[in-house]
Formats: structure tokens, sequence, C-alpha cells
């Protein structure tokens, strides 16, 4: 073979490669991040109108991934989307003939653009025709068939007027490739599941209030509990619910991961474990503990943790 096509040889299997790695790697698209979450709200209202249509069980079911991960009474998690729909209908009877629909106020995306998250106020109609207002999370992984529900809680909240705005977006800069290095990503999980030990060992020396402020993003939110009407938001008035009953300084409570989900991209995840009290159970009563899941966020994979959602 000539120099002339060699060279030109070695000119084409360069542009097939320079291709093949565009193929493989495209590169980041930047402001694609609102779209993602537009995909993912939509979704999640789409399967709220679906739910209109269906029982309560139905409804819920359809959107959850196999694996999914719901707490229940009992400081107990249904796992997998069979539990969780036999979960569903054995927590009310009528649930089986109730309807429920929901209005996402938030979401969220990770910079891969797999993962992503919503929140937002529930409706249910029971066969009586009485209803009743709740909230709920959703933490959600896109499969090939879509979005799904990965770990979802649902709770009461007292009748009362909430704004159904939606809030600003928590989207990442760009969307990069989905990077699917397994040492990498175990890495990504060891770096939160550290992040929430190291939330729980804070606040047995700061206090509870003040741990939740400094873990938390200025935008973070909590659904509160059955007698709080909106969700709260902020790490500050986060801070000052959970202070509700707790000493000035140290915890009543202590908790740590079990499991732990997180993007490839390693900017968003959620971890999904038990709390505690600190106090030991009296005498021929079983120690208690509560089901928690907690959703976090960071800029980038060398940013610390913060949560966003719980």
């Amino acid at each position: 073979m000539s120099r002339t096509r060699l060279a030109l040889a070695l000119l084409g299997l360069a542009a097939v490669a320079a291709c093949a790695r565009s193929t493989v790697n495209p590169a980041p698209v930047v402001g694609a991040g609102q779209a993602a979450v537009d995909e993912l709200l939509a979704t999640d209202r789409a399967f709220s109108a679906a739910s209109a249509r269906t029982d309560l069980i139905s409804g819920l079911s359809a959107m959850f991934a196999a694996d999914v991960t719901m707490p229940i009474p009992g400081g107990q998690f249904a796992e997998g989307a069979v539990k969780a729909a036999d979960a569903l209908r054995e927590a009310n009877p009528d649930n089986a003939q109730s309807r429920v629909t929901w209005t996402p106020v938030r979401g969220g995306v990770s910079a891969d653009g797999l993962h992503g998250f919503t929140f937002g106020y529930s409706k249910l109609s029971a066969p009586d025709g009485t209803s009743t207002p709740g909230k709920y999370l959703a933490y959600w992984v896109k499969q090939p068939a879509g979005w799904r529900v990965t770990a979802y809680r649902r709770t009461r909240r007292p009748t009362g007027d909430v704004s159904l705005a939606l809030m600003p977006a928590a989207v990442p800069a760009q969307i990069v490739p989905a990077f699917m290095d397994s040492a990498a990503i175990a890495r990504f999980r060891e770096s939160l599941d550290s992040a929430e030990r190291t939330f729980s060992h804070d606040a047995q020396t700061i206090g509870l209030g003040p741990a939740f402020v400094r873990y938390g993003r200025a935008d973070a939110i909590n659904l509160g509990g059955t007698n709080d009407t909106s969700i709260v938001v902020g790490a500050a008035a986060i801070g000052r619910l959970v202070s509700e009953g707790e000493p000035a300084t140290g915890s009543s409570v202590a908790w740590s991961p079990d499991r732990v989900i997180v993007a490839s991209s390693g900017d968003l995840g959620v971890t999904i474990g038990f709390i505690r009290p600190n106090a030991p159970p009296a005498a021929g009563t079983p120690a208690t503990r509560f089901a928690f899941f907690t959703i976090w966020d960071r800029a980038s994979a060398s940013d610390p943790w913060r949560y966003i959602a719980e």
C-alpha cells in the first residue's frame, strides 16, 4: 500500500472512531435540565389523570417500579410493587373502591437525566363521597418503559387551602451522558451513605434542629406531619419543625441508611433506612423504629451532599 493510501486509510479510521465516540459519549447539553424536569412532571400528571379513572391501588401501582420501596405503619417498608399494592389494600378496605389524584408542585432531575423526584398534594375520594387531602413524595428512575417510582411516601393533611403553583425546579446546569462506571457509582453511593450517617452523628451533639438546618438546602422541603396543612419549605423552617419537643442540645433519635440509590452522575440520590429512639424502651416493650427515605442533591459529584426533600 502506498503512503498516500495508508494515510487516507488512517484518516478514515480516525473519522470512524471520532463518530463512534460522539455516539457513545455525546457532548453535554446545556439548558436541557428544565426539559427533563418538564417531562418528569408531565409523566407524574399523566399517572394522576389515569388514576382518576380507576381505584386507588391500581392508580398508584401503575407508576411503581418493580423494586419500589414504600414506608408503611409499624416502622416497616413494603418492598416491591406487589407488596406495596398489598400494603395499600390492607391499609384500608375502601382503597379498592376509592380514587386518588394528585398535583405535583415541584420536580428535579439528576445531571444524567435518569433520576428525579416530584412532590405535591393529593386528594383521596372515598366510596361514600367524602374526600381526604394529602401530600406525597416520589423518587423516580427512568427505565426502558419510562419514568417509574422507586421510593414513595404519602401522608394525610388537614383540610385547608394550599398553593398548587409550581415551585422552581431543581435542575442541573447541563444534561450529561449516563456514566456506567460501576466503581464510580459505588463511590457515589458510599459518599451519600456517609453523608446521611454524619448528619445523624452531628445531630447527637449540635441538636436535631441545627443538624437539619446544616445539612439541608435552603429550598429543601419536608412533607410535615398529619397536622401540617402545607409542605414545609426551607431548611430553617424544617429545623424549627423537628426541634419541637427536642432538648436544646443532642437528639432524641438517631438514624442510618440501609439502602442507597444514586444517579450515575453522582448528583442526586435517595437514602432509605430507619429512625430509632435513643432512649431504651420500657421493660417488656419492643423497641420502636420509623421508616424513612430522604432525597439528596448536590451541584456536582465533588460538592457536599445536602438533602432536598423528605
